[in-house]
């Protein structure tokens, strides 16, 4: 089941979140069991998993704007567009 690729499908990026959730730090064999869950190598996974803290750090330092998005009128439930402009996003944000 191991893939060679270093290409993660949302499928696997999924699988990935949900056995993180399941296998944390403290998880004997926690890198072999993410690695089966999502068919990567251990190696793959220990670098995917590097990247994102590598994300989530730069997320929380604020080296990274998170987009507002909202739903477009008439549209579907998933469909969404980014407001661009940042009075518009401030406009918009209500934390009542």
């Amino acid at each position: 089941m191991a893939s060679g690729s270093s290409n993660w499908t949302p499928r696997q990026n999924k699988l990935f979140e949900n056995a993180l959730a399941i296998f944390d730090q403290q998880s004997p064999d926690r890198w072999h069991n993410l690695a089966r869950a999502v068919g990567k190598t251990v190696e793959e996974v220990k670098v995917h998993y590097q990247m994102l803290v590598e994300d989530v750090q730069q997320i929380e330092a604020g080296e990274i704007p998170l987009p507002n998005y909202t739903r477009r009128a008439g549209a579907s439930n998933k469909s969404y567009h980014c407001i661009d402009d940042q009075a518009q996003r401030l406009k918009n944000l209500n934390l009542n």
